[in-house]
């Protein structure tokens, strides 16, 4: 049987990570083929860290070497599109490596720019909102904001670059939707183990990479609501570290190496509903992981624990949580034939899922809100 674990090059954890970009981009580009690097921003991004990155780039680096490392910066433009990504690939130039800096869907279109332009890429997130800037994946949308299809991409990044200070400071909305994202890894993980699924590394998930989704599980349980509360008080502590590892690179390397199934479809499929667009990812994937725990029958000592944490974090239990307030039953179908597309991984479930199946599960989670009591 073929197992694979996949990973970023390397992956960098530290406060204040963005002053020195310049030089780790250096680190991972050798000198002889070095052309630059073209630099994809989100612009709010780019409007509170603009001179940090800049200058780490037109000036000396802390151990007193000059940089002067050439770049062409550009702003993202809000949708990882196809014409989003194919903008910039005629705009690459000479550049040999793409660097991506902000959100998740700024950091998806950086990843599928380097693919497509056959460059190395380099990813700095600037919050800990999902596990997708590990991966060797990228999420496209339509330009209108509905799931298109995913990207599967030949290699992980070279780097990833965490910066903890920017990172924690960030609302706190971002973190708890990367809880939200990293929760569903373990569950996935453990359908996807049971199914023997071949996950987008090619291969079946190995014991190492179901030990990190494994991991992941028990960190956000004992570090999730400590990390959380320093946020909103303007924090960093070691837990909001751990979180910040945990739902950027356990998390990552756990949904990649073990593969997703039902809560990531069912995001997916809400995509169908216009009210849920303005929504997290891990906010909706959260859901995702109530409704595919109910489709799997787990206990109620289980899901109140879920219920419980989730509350205490501030991560939906209802379709309130999530925008919908008044949803039909034939909406509801509409969310669950998207979430069963053959381009998703609703497959990947030890069972056979059906839309319908994925209406009820939903109805049911919203439900079961008002049962489980605090």
């Amino acid at each position: 049987m073929r197992t694979v674990l996949c990973s970023p090059g390397t992956y960098v954890q530290q406060e204040g990570a963005i002053k020195t970009l310049a030089a780790e981009y250096a680190a991972v580009s050798p000198s002889e083929g070095r052309n630059g690097a073209y630099i994809i921003v989100d612009s709010v991004i780019d409007g509170l860290y603009h001179d940090d990155i800049v200058s780490s780039f037109t000036s000396g680096s802390d151990d007193g070497q000059a940089t002067h490392v050439k770049y062409k910066l550009v702003l993202f433009g809000g949708e990882c599109s196809d014409a989003e990504i194919q903008k910039h690939v005629a705009q690459l130039e000479d550049a040999d490596t793409v660097i991506g800096i902000g959100g998740g869907k700024t950091l998806d279109t950086a990843k599928a720019v380097g693919y497509y332009g056959k460059r190395q890429a380099i990813i700095v997130p600037t919050a800990a909102s999902s596990d997708a800037p590990c991966s060797r994946l990228s999420v496209v949308y339509t330009d209108d904001s509905q799931f298109d299809h995913y990207l599967p991409l030949p290699q992980n990044p070279a780097m990833v670059l965490m910066d903890t200070d920017l990172i924690s400071k960030a609302p706190a909305r971002f973190l708890i939707s990367g809880i939200g994202d990293a929760f569903a890894t373990y569950y996935e993980a453990a359908a996807c183990v049971q199914s023997s699924a071949i996950t987008m590394t090619g291969g079946h998930a190995t014991n190492a990479a179901f030990a990190l989704a494994t991991l992941c599980h028990d960190n956000l349980l004992a570090d999730g609501v400590k990390a959380v509360s320093a946020v909103k008080a303007g924090l960093r502590t070691k837990a909001v570290e751990n979180i910040i590892e945990t739902n950027t690179l356990l998390s990552g390397l756990g949904f990649e190496s073990c593969g997703l199934a039902a809560a990531h479809s069912i995001h997916d499929g809400l995509t169908a509903l216009p009210e849920t667009h303005s929504y997290l990812h891990g906010e909706k994937v959260a859901f995702g992981t109530l409704a595919q725990m109910i489709m799997e029958d787990r206990s109620l000592d289980e899901l109140t624990e879920v219920y419980r944490f989730f509350r205490a974090v501030g991560l939906p239990t209802n379709f309130k949580g999530i925008g919908i307030t008044d949803v039909s039953d034939q909406q509801l179908l509409q969310v669950g034939e998207l979430a069963c597309g053959p381009n998703d991984t609703m497959a990947n479930m030890p069972f056979a899922v059906e839309p319908i199946d994925v209406a009820h599960a939903l109805r049911a989670a919203d439900a079961l809100d008002s049962v489980i009591k605090d």
